[in-house]
């Protein structure tokens, strides 16, 4: 008779038991900012006056505040006169525009000036225009009127589009700009366009990056912002 024989091994298999522990962490981090800045102020400063924010780009960035009188409302100031106070901040080199520095600068300016809190206005160029749409997404309560020129326009702008429809808008940008894409701008415009209660976008056939130029030299872009209050 035939008998097979059935060896079984047993193969130890290690192990591979995880275990899940609970922690906490808690820290504190503290930034320090500086800014220098602009303040134009207006002749007459009996009454309450409209403020302009200006936010300049990546070129004029440093610590020659000459630099903010290149572009914008500063240079059109040297030749003209604007009812209202003017805020020029600097970025500092090696860095951008941030929300919340802004933010409390603005606030500084208001609590130290005749300043009408119901005709607080943001505009800026390139970087700024970049600048101007993250703070208007991050405080839309503050501002009576919104000019973004040639903006790169980040993720959440895009996804929280009507944030800002109640603030009237002015979007300027080249169709031949090949440093920030006129995409940009179409793109958040056709985003804004259905809850927005007051918004236009005026592209220049024949602009590049330097579409500021024609904007901030004429004074009806400053006639339109001091026409404007926050309901």
């Amino acid at each position: 008779m035939l008998r097979i024989l059935f060896i079984v091994i047993f193969v130890s298999v290690p192990s591979f038991a995880q275990k899940v522990k609970d922690g906490s962490f808690k820290t504190e981090i503290v930034q320090k900012k500086q800014l220098n800045y602009l303040l134009n102020i207006p002749a007459d400063t009996k009454a309450k006056k409209p403020l302009i924010v200006f936010l300049h780009g990546s070129g004029e960035k440093g610590s020659d505040l000459e630099k903010v009188k290149v572009h914008g409302p500063f240079k059109y100031l040297k030749t003209n006169s604007i009812d209202a106070y003017v805020l020029a901040p600097q970025c500092p080199e090696g860095e951008y525009w941030d929300s919340e520095t802004l933010y409390r600068l603005v606030q500084k300016v208001v609590k130290e000036n005749s300043v009408d809190q119901n005709r607080i206005y943001l505009t800026g160029l390139s970087m700024g225009g970049w600048g101007a749409w993250n703070l208007a997404f991050a405080h839309p309560e503050m501002f009576a009127a919104l000019v973004p020129i040639c903006g790169f326009v980040d993720r959440v702008p895009m996804l929280e589009n009507c944030k800002i429809k109640d603030i009237p808008t002015r979007i300027f940008h080249g169709l031949l700009d090949d440093v920030v894409d006129v995409s940009y701008s179409t793109t958040i415009y056709k985003k804004l366009k259905p809850c927005s209660k007051d918004i236009s976008l005026t592209i220049f056939d024949d602009a590049n990056h330097d579409s500021w130029t024609r904007v901030y030299d004429n004074s009806a872009i400053y006639d339109w912002m001091l026409q404007q209050k926050k309901q």
